[in-house]
């Protein structure tokens, strides 16, 4: 089997009504602000850091960032790899089926639905608190937050279903905006020299401040604010020049992600300085308000204007976010009908070439997964936003490190690449700082989703029940992830 034809197994010539999804539609910038946006830099930043700084590592958490990034970095040496070979838009599970068979790859396909479905509901719980409030606090009309996420998934439908290049021109629109006053904030604080106590490079770099504290929480939270770079191999179909593309789009992604969340936390820590931040941490969080913690050096540097236009920010950073999953999850469903996994109706395009069929089938799910914490009355941000984020990214870990052990097999016996380093070296390295992520994650996932011991095992044990009915679905199924290897 060749290069070739793994990278175009998707084009079935017996199911000429699956289609394609529109090449040459995005270069590397387009396809870096849908991965940015995925990682909705503010909502990381108001969201993980201050938990990070009061129950991680305090002044260290920077240092958890780089560590975060670099296992991160490792893994996409060998994603990347995978990535010149296996063109699809189905990304891990046909990734994962390459390497580790049909089964497992389909398997794998429920659980990367289950992520970026549950990551998207999580997001639309928090929108709908944060729009509630602030549409209520300006205008005076007080709605339920229900009321503005299920008019806002009509709009991420329309977008949706617009085409991939009108999602990345609102998409960059929104992720400069956020970036744009984070990344001046922490320049305009490095240059002046930091706050009350200087920089403070070693309270938040040196080994002793990295290793201070409970490390593997900042560590933990880190790592959950890298969710989505792998968005990139996702839109290889619809990429220009997908082998030079995509591998120069996830590396990008990757160190600006690394870089940005690794500054603007220094210069946060740096701004209270880093004897103080880890209390101011804390009191944010026992008063409801962490993202607080965040806001308010920004709006003593630059004025109270800020305070009015960080929680629009916020909005739209979700907002970016969530069309963004939207995106994935749709190409993981239209993928997965090409297969023939799924009904092949969900591989029907627009006149855009975006699959219609399959925006409707996520939309009705983030219905479905949304509506019943509406129903129930619950907190949108306690329950809906805390335990959807932490399950998703406990399933996404689990993916990374399936993809990372896939590649290492699949390269061993495909040989199509003699690069040790890239096909074995740092695949194998990425695998073991998964493995331990995941054991961060499993031991601190209490206090990731902020909710307690019970409910935090019924998440945990979710990922392997989801995972469980996909290998039992690919066996009754009885199909294939991809074409036969020979």
């Amino acid at each position: 089997m060749d290069s070739q034809t793994v990278s175009r197994h998707a084009a079935k010539p017996e199911a000429p009504t699956a289609g394609t999804l529109k090449p040459n539609a995005l270069g590397v910038v387009g396809i870096l602000f849908f991965v940015l946006s995925a990682q909705a830099p503010l909502t990381g930043i108001a969201g993980a850091a201050p938990i990070a700084v009061a129950l991680g590592n305090g002044p260290g958490v920077p240092a958890a960032y780089l560590v975060a990034g670099l296992v991160i970095l490792l893994f996409s040496v060998g994603f990347v790899a995978m990535g010149r070979h296996v063109v699809d838009a189905g990304a891990f599970y046909t990734y994962i089926g390459k390497g580790l068979g049909r089964t497992t790859g389909t398997g794998s396909a429920g659980l990367a639905l289950f992520a970026y479905c549950t990551i998207q509901a999580a997001m639309y719980g928090l929108y709908g608190a944060i729009v509630s409030g602030l549409v209520a606090s300006h205008t005076g009309l007080d709605l339920p937050w229900w009321v503005w996420t299920l008019a806002t998934m009509a709009v991420v439908q329309a977008l949706g279903a617009a085409g991939v290049e009108m999602g990345a021109k609102v998409l960059a629109v929104f992720v400069l905006a956020e970036f744009s006053i984070l990344a001046v904030f922490a320049l305009v604080t490095l240059f002046k020299g930091g706050g009350p106590e200087g920089l403070g490079l070693a309270d938040s770099f040196s080994p002793s401040a990295a290793l201070g504290g409970a490390p593997g929480v900042a560590v933990m939270f880190a790592v959950a604010s890298m969710f989505g770079f792998e968005a990139t191999a996702i839109y290889g179909e619809e990429a220009r020049e997908p082998k030079k593309t995509v591998p120069r789009a996830t590396y990008l992604a990757v160190v600006v992600v690394t870089g940005f969340f690794a500054l603007v936390s220094w210069m946060l820590i740096s701004s209270y300085g880093a004897s103080k931040a880890t209390a101011a941490a804390g009191k944010a969080l026992e008063g409801g308000d962490g993202a607080g913690f965040v806001f308010a050096p920004i709006a003593a540097d630059f004025g109270g204007w800020v305070g009015d236009v960080l929680p629009v920010l916020l909005a739209t950073s979700l907002f970016a976010g969530i069309l963004t999953f939207h995106n994935s999850a749709n190409r993981y469903l239209f993928s997965l009908g090409r297969d023939r996994l799924l009904p092949i109706r969900l591989c029907r395009l627009n006149r855009r070439h975006a699959p219609w069929t399959a925006g409707c089938v996520q939309t009705v799910l983030a219905v479905l997964l949304v509506v019943p914490f509406a129903l129930a009355g619950k907190d949108p941000v306690l329950t809906l936003f805390s335990w959807f984020s932490g399950v998703a990214v406990l399933a996404m870990m689990l993916l990374y490190l399936l993809t990372s052990v896939s590649v290492v097999v699949f390269f061993r016996r495909a040989r199509l690449d003699a690069r040790l380093w890239n096909t074995l070296i740092a695949p194998a390295l990425g695998a073991l700082g998964i493995a331990g992520a995941i054991w961060l994650i499993l031991a601190n996932f209490t206090t990731l989703i902020g909710g307690e011991r019970t409910t935090a095992l019924w998440l945990t044990l979710s990922v392997p029940v989801v995972m469980a009915l996909g290998l039992v679905a690919a066996r009754v199924r009885g199909r294939t992830v991809a074409p036969a290897d020979g």
